[in-house]
């Protein structure tokens, strides 16, 4: 089942201005394009501000510079955003999709079915590509549903940000969308609207005879392409400088023991050209070109380089199960998205010293199988502050973390610090007693403190602040980890208040 991630880029022109001519004006200034029609010259494009500031695309020029003072007005390049748009597109081809195409003349519109893993689920992989986006300044907004015509009319018209619909609810999401949701042409838009025509529910309930013989069988297929009635391919943007093969069939193909031999024969095509080229595959995606247009895709990623047929064959076959072949395969295309260089590397130096034992085929079945993110190392961190010592690293990374915090004592279990009820002697001494999650402990050994100061070098608000950590025993047993935020007099040093951080054993 596709689904079909919409990108709509509000400010896309302006945003590529901005990148691309050094002299253009900052983001705290308002920014409109212009352009000319015959002898008008009206606005084709405008940031947040201009928008904000009531401007919109053709109004007149001059009205626009009446309108809001400092605006900057620069000349619109449609060929340049075009083509832009393109590369952008080829981005999203590396990164997230082996189906991507660039939806002008504001976004692009990508299948993710089968790709999602890769960064966990759907949302995990939205996030990453909007979080991209955002820190080269391109503002978007995402919709995922089931068909590219609820997903386009979501992203521009769902009024939020990030819209994903589960499987099998587009139908209902979009009912209420207004008619211009649907990519009808504006003139035809507004003549709805005239014959009381509000929402895409309301023109998927009217009657089709009369208005498809009026205005013509266009209007209903845009409603069966949102409904999902009728199939609307998308044709995915190509990239010439990558490593494919294919392979067209006479006759369409859909037995799962056919499609794994033949799914072999690519991976040992693709292998030769990789070889050629002293490149391994990071990623490898598969397309199933079906009778009826649509793609099905299976796509693997490896933690280094690979061109081993074997495995590579291997990542591809366990999934060939997920691929629906409906009424037949006419063509497969096999594409290496993500290469890199790959040297051969001498297995052991010498006959008395041991080989290093291969892990990756291990890595890469389970990070195809569960999800990329599902599979890291942990490493120290030199930082004083707890949340902090651990991060996380890729399983093929060879950095093996500092060993600074080696000889502090540290809870085996660690939580984010939830505050607690405490009763303490003295400000500065450890609590006799403390009421974490309902339930009262009595404290009847303590040890402490540990003072751990604020890295003032990576936020302000953290200059002048401390913790002072103590080790609680209760009358049960357990250990706790508790800290103090401040110093326990000043409140310029912490909220003075109690939390517990972890416990022991």
């Amino acid at each position: 089942m596709p689904r079909v991630l919409s990108l709509f880029l509000p400010t896309w022109p302006t945003d590529r201005l901005r990148r691309a001519n050094s002299d253009a004006p900052p983001r705290d200034v308002p920014l409109a394009l212009k352009s000319k029609v015959g002898s008008k010259r009206i606005i084709s494009a405008v940031d947040d501000l201009a928008r904000q500031a009531g401007l919109y695309r053709g109004m007149p020029v001059a009205k626009a510079q009446v309108l809001v003072s400092g605006l900057q007005i620069l000349d619109a390049d449609p060929e340049a955003d075009a083509l832009a748009l393109e590369k952008l597109a080829r981005w999203a081809l590396r990164h997230y999709s082996p189906i991507v195409a660039a939806d002008p003349r504001d976004g692009l519109v990508l299948d993710i079915a089968g790709c999602e893993h890769l960064h966990g689920d759907e949302a995990g992989l939205v996030a990453d590509m909007r979080r991209r986006l955002d820190e080269v300044g391109v503002a978007t907004y995402a919709a995922l549903a089931d068909t590219w015509g609820a997903a386009h009319g979501l992203a521009r018209y769902g009024g939020k940000t990030v819209c994903i619909v589960a499987p099998g609810e587009t139908s209902k999401t979009i009912a209420a969308l207004p008619i211009g949701a649907l990519r009808l042409d504006p003139e035809l838009v507004q003549e709805l609207l005239l014959l009381g025509i509000d929402t895409v529910g309301e023109l998927a309930a009217k009657p089709r005879a009369p208005l498809a013989r009026r205005y013509g069988p266009s209007m209903f297929r845009r409603v069966d392409q949102a409904f999902g009635r009728t199939a609307e391919p998308i044709i995915p943007v190509e990239c010439p400088e990558l490593i494919s093969v294919s392979k067209v069939f006479a006759e369409p193909i859909g037995a799962p023991e056919t499609l794994e031999k033949y799914t072999r024969r690519l991976v040992a095509q693709i292998c030769q050209r990789l070889e050629e080229a002293s490149r391994g595959a990071r990623r490898l995606d598969l397309q199933f070109i079906r009778v009826d247009n649509r793609i099905e895709v299976v796509s693997v990623a490896t933690a280094k380089p690979v061109r081993d047929q074997r495995r590579l064959a291997k990542l591809l076959c366990d999934k060939i199960e997920t691929v629906d072949p409906g009424f037949g395969i006419e063509k497969m295309v096999m594409t290496a998205i993500h290469a890199e260089p790959l040297a051969y590397s001498q297995i052991a130096s010498s006959f008395a010293e041991a080989s290093r034992t291969e892990v990756e085929d291990l890595w890469d079945t389970l990070a195809n199988r569960y999800g990329e993110g599902r599979l890291f190392r942990a490493v120290s961190v030199a930082t004083d502050i707890p949340e902090r010592a651990v991060r996380r690293l890729p399983p093929t990374a060879t950095d093996l973390g500092s060993v600074r915090n080696a000889k502090f004592r540290r809870p085996l279990r660690l939580y984010r610090p939830e505050s607690i009820q405490a009763l303490s002697v003295l400000p500065d001494h450890p609590p006799k007693a403390f009421t974490w999650r309902g339930q009262r402990y009595a404290v009847a050994r303590a040890d402490g403190p540990e003072r751990v100061k604020g890295e003032w070098w990576r936020t302000d608000g953290e200059a002048g602040k401390v913790r002072d950590y103590f080790v609680l025993e209760v009358e049960s047993g357990e250990r706790f980890w508790v800290f103090r935020a401040g110093d326990g007099q000043h409140s310029d040093t912490g909220s003075l208040h109690w939390y517990l951080h972890g416990k022991f054993g």
